[in-house]
């Protein structure tokens, strides 16, 4: 059975930061890659490419990280597992098990439009909700050491995506489910770095955090999480394809004084 995730650990002494990587996975179980139409699984392209490598350095400040290996075309671990919609604004929206990318390209050779209730079951409890829970008892091991807990989850995105924006999107996006997802003053911390960088940040526009942000945000209980998601080409080849070590490290030192200041905060 293909294995669901990875989980690289603290380095170093430990932070109260978990990183998560939900939308990076590539690979396509035995049971179902058949299935697929064989020219789009080969290069899976609403991948979050290499965003687990944008974030390898988190290890060494003595931050965690979980990452998928399942393509989120199988399931998709930022959504509502009830199907609950995250948007209601006339965008395209992904489903759970989606049947169509975000061009509305049919993803399965059949043409399928949906997949039977039975079968997201099946995905739910096979690859689904074993992410779901690490990441909880992996929360849950940070608040008993620390007394409190940031999940950072971690996404990119094409620069241009008209089914979504009609506009390119800002360089960086936090999201913190419009202020209840994480406490104000970390909050305000990941926005003082992020505000005063070369890169255009947004808040909450046009994505204001997935459903793993707006599930795992507790902040009531010393529970934080965070969304951050930015364009590629900020760390990747103006193509969007290859990725760009220079380009990388500029991002890297943004991410390391969002961390430092965030593990101040905390």
């Amino acid at each position: 059975m293909t294995s669901v995730f990875k989980i690289i650990p603290p380095r170093n002494t430990e932070v109260p930061i978990l990183l998560s990587v939900p939308h990076c996975g590539t690979e396509f179980p035995e049971e179902l890659r058949n299935q697929y139409d064989q020219s789009l699984i080969q290069h899976p392209d609403d991948t979050d490419w290499f965003v687990d490598q944008l974030y390898d350095f988190a290890s060494s400040m003595g931050i965690g990280m979980i990452s998928a290996r399942i393509s989120r075309w199988v399931i998709d671990l930022n959504r509502d597992p009830n199907e609950k919609p995250l948007y209601n604004d006339g965008r395209i929206i992904t489903g759970l098990c989606p049947t169509t990318n975000f061009l509305g390209q049919a993803l399965y050779h059949d043409k399928r439009t949906a997949i039977e209730q039975s079968e997201i079951q099946r995905r739910l409890e096979a690859y689904y909700f074993p992410y779901h829970t690490r990441i909880q008892e992996l929360l849950d091991a940070l608040v008993e050491s620390h007394g409190r807990a940031l999940l950072w989850d971690c996404h990119s995105i094409r620069q241009w995506v008209p089914t979504i924006h009609k506009e390119k999107f800002p360089d960086l996006i936090l999201g913190d489910a419009d202020g209840t997802s994480a406490s104000p003053g970390l909050i305000e911390a990941a926005l003082g770095v992020l505000d005063h960088s070369a890169f255009a940040v947004s808040h909450n526009h046009p994505f204001k955090g997935g459903y793993i942000t707006r599930h795992f945000g507790k902040p009531a209980i010393g529970q934080h999480a965070l969304q951050l998601e930015m364009t590629k080409v900020n760390y990747m080849d103006e193509t969007e394809t290859r990725y760009d070590s220079m380009k990388a490290e500029k991002m890297r030192m943004l991410l390391k004084d969002v961390f430092l200041r965030l593990a101040d905060q905390l």
